[in-house]
């Protein structure tokens, strides 16, 4: 995260019946466990979609399809102790692959962090047990 920048990302909703594929992040210094869809930063020069299908390839060796923009979320935030404000472009997406469907969860790495993605009932999200970031998001997934 650079300080004092907006950082430009793109995040992949994917859903499957009532759940939704996100990654499990915890913050060091709040000790705090969240959830957010699956992406990146975008390039300079490159286009937000290019950015998601690049972003899943690197992450997780994931192709997708059915690729439908859905919104650009503002989102401020305070992470490690950082305060943070990313500009998010929003897409629904599938997996090509349907193996990806039937994981209970994928370890992954980006850069030095390892995270761990997983299907998450919605109902966990909407009910405040678990919480996902940014909060807005939950907004767009079906079954509202």
């Amino acid at each position: 995260m650079q300080k004092g920048k907006v950082r430009v990302i793109v995040l992949g909703l994917i859903q499957s019946g009532d759940r939704i594929f996100v990654s499990e992040c915890e913050d060091p210094v709040k000790q705090d466990t969240f959830y957010r869809a699956l992406g990146g930063g975008i390039e300079f020069g490159e286009h937000s979609i290019d950015a998601l299908q690049r972003e899943f390839q690197e992450e997780i060796q994931a192709e997708l399809t059915n690729i439908k923009y859905l919104t650009c979320l503002e989102n401020f935030f305070v992470y490690n102790g950082q305060a943070g404000h990313e500009l998010i472009q929003l897409y629904q997406c599938d997996f090509v692959d349907g193996k990806f469907y039937e994981l209970e969860s994928l370890a992954f790495a980006d850069g030095e962090w390892v995270f761990n993605a997983l299907w998450i009932p919605i109902e966990r999200f909407r009910s405040g047990e678990l919480r996902l970031v940014p909060e807005q998001f939950i907004h767009y997934c079906e079954g509202k």
